[in-house]
Formats: structure tokens, sequence, C-alpha cells
């Protein structure tokens, strides 16, 4: 049997030079570092309403399960981070600010339906004081629309029973906080 050759020995992996010493051991190339304590719980700010949870801009606290597997994917709460905090604040101002500015032009509405006077409502008479038929929201709601030329919703006017000719107070509900007292006047044609 003929022995390798210089050149075929060295590229073969099993074959080594006879040595007098052993081989050295080597280090690990991985080393392993202490983990520290895991966070059970995480501090987030909620991006969406949640039923049982809390509502839109709250600060709790979550354990890290629940918000790695619920509130992360679909997108419901972020980590309370400065940057993240401080967004939330500028969007809450700038809602408060548009609430406030829909309270002062509702406010605005109010005064001018308690300036304007009473509305006259024109309706088919009857004997004495009766009117046939009666006054409805929807009809308060189409003189306020020709007169005005401003659109109100009628289930926000609330009108009293009115089967008679006379005067009448109805009321508005133009913002949860901001309602106005129109007059009306019920004559006969």
């Amino acid at each position: 049997m003929a022995s390798p050759s210089p050149s075929c020995a060295s590229t073969l992996a099993w074959t080594s030079t006879p040595s007098s010493r052993p081989p050295a051991r080597r280090a690990p190339s991985l080393v392993i570092v202490a983990q520290g304590k895991v966070k059970k719980y995480r501090q987030v700010i909620l991006t969406d309403d949640i039923a049982e949870v809390g509502r839109k801009g709250d600060t709790l606290k979550v354990r890290a399960g629940f918000y790695r597997n619920f509130l992360l994917p679909k997108g419901k709460a972020q980590l309370l981070t400065p940057e993240v905090l401080k967004e939330m604040q500028l969007e809450q101002e700038r809602i408060e600010a548009e609430k406030k500015r829909v309270k002062e032009e509702a406010q605005q509405l109010a005064r001018v339906f308690e300036t304007i006077g009473a509305f006259k409502v024109p309706r088919k008479g009857g004997k004495g004081k009766q009117i046939f038929g009666s006054v409805t929201a929807q009809d308060l709601v189409n003189i306020i629309k020709s007169q005005l030329n401003r659109d109100v919703d009628k289930r926000l006017v609330t009108v009293p029973e009115i089967r008679e000719i006379g005067e009448y107070v109805a009321e508005i509900k133009l913002h949860p906080e901001v309602t106005a007292q129109v007059r009306l006047t019920v004559y006969a044609k």
C-alpha cells in the first residue's frame, strides 16, 4: 500500500501528523451570561377602549404576557415611554381644544336662537283656539332650516304637546351642556 502523497494528506481531515503533546483544549465560543430578573409587569398606555380593562389614554400596569400576546398584536396598547406619553398628551390637548370649540359654537347658536324672537308656525284652525293636527319637532326643524339656513337634528328638539293656538317654548339640545330655548307662536291661517 502506498503512502498518501503530502498534498493529499493535507486535504484529508482524519490524517494528522504525529505529535508528542496532547491537543490543547479550546475555550467555548458561546459565553452564557446570567440573566437578570424577568419583568412580570409592563407599564402601558392604551390606544383603544377595552372592556373591563380601561379607556383610551389610560396608563396601566399589566402582566407582560397579556401585553405581548393580546394588547401588542392587536395594536391596543403601547409601552409607556416619554415619547409616547408626550404624544398622547398632545393628542389629548388637541381633543380638548376641539371639544371647547364645539361647545363655544353651540353656545353661540343658542344665543342666536334665544335672541331671534318667536318662530311663527301657521296651522289650519278649527273651533275656537283648536288647530288641526299638532306641531312636531320636524315642523320646527323645517322652520329653522327655512329661516336661518341651519340644520338641526329633529331628535335633539323637544316640543311640548301643541294642539291650540298660542305661544310655546321648545328646547333644542345643541351640545350635552348647552340647551337653547326657542319660542314658538302658533297661529291659525
